[in-house]
């Protein structure tokens, strides 16, 4: 039944809808999370030394967020493959491009694939960068995350790859938000409207908290 799902063109779009809701949750807490630079490097350093103890001492040292880890990269897999899939079905059934020259969608859906390619990259070098410390500039400080992100932004390519990836998830959450919804069912007449206005506000909050930081860096409220 699972394998009956999967091949059928809703149950991708299904995947799709609800991998992606898994990471926008993620989001919106990293967000939340990142935010707490603004109180100063001991708030911020201790709250990164928190996440690796949620749980304890039930949950070992960083197994709650190896959990956490791990259904991340299951959504990303996941996302990732049924956008592909979908996107390669799409293509077979109209291998020719329409006549219509003018564009009948909106910019962020004309960009939902090269925005996953951004984001896809982004993630990379956001990890290589502030998690393992392999492409990090200034000397890379374990345990000293406030420390490691006033690095990153005070170089110019830094504050220019994280721009250009938060714009792209802004752009990449307001369509897909929108997109869940209507996989998903929840989409209507009376509630389309509502369903819009909170994909606008969660692209415009998500893409203003998290430039935030950068912004902060650049300016010295953060330094």
């Amino acid at each position: 039944m699972a394998r009956t799902v999967w091949d059928s063109t809703v149950g991708k779009k299904a995947v799709m809808a609800v991998s992606g809701l898994i990471m926008l949750l993620y989001l919106v807490a990293h967000m939340i999370g990142n935010l707490k630079i603004f109180f100063g490097a001991g708030e911020f350093n201790h709250y990164a030394h928190w996440l690796r103890t949620v749980g304890e001492p039930f949950m070992h040292y960083e197994w709650t967020l190896w959990i956490i880890r791990v259904v991340l990269v299951v959504a990303v897999v996941a996302h990732a493959v049924s956008a592909y899939q979908l996107s390669r079905r799409d293509i077979k059934a109209r291998p020719s491009k329409y006549v219509h020259k003018k564009a009948r969608t909106s910019y962020a859906t004309r960009t939902m694939r090269w925005g996953g390619v951004i984001l896809a990259l982004f993630i990379v070098w956001h990890l290589l960068d502030l998690t393992t410390g392999t492409v990090h500039s200034g000397g890379f400080e374990t345990g000293k995350p406030y420390q490691n992100i006033v690095d990153t932004f005070s170089t110019w390519y830094g504050n220019t790859l994280y721009i250009v990836a938060m714009l792209a998830v802004g752009l990449h959450v307001r369509h897909g938000f929108w997109s869940a919804a209507q996989t998903l069912g929840a989409g209507s007449r009376t509630r389309d409207r509502a369903l819009k206005t909170t994909a606008n506000a969660l692209a415009l909050l998500l893409t203003a908290g998290f430039l935030a930081v950068p912004v902060g860096v650049m300016t010295g409220v953060v330094n």
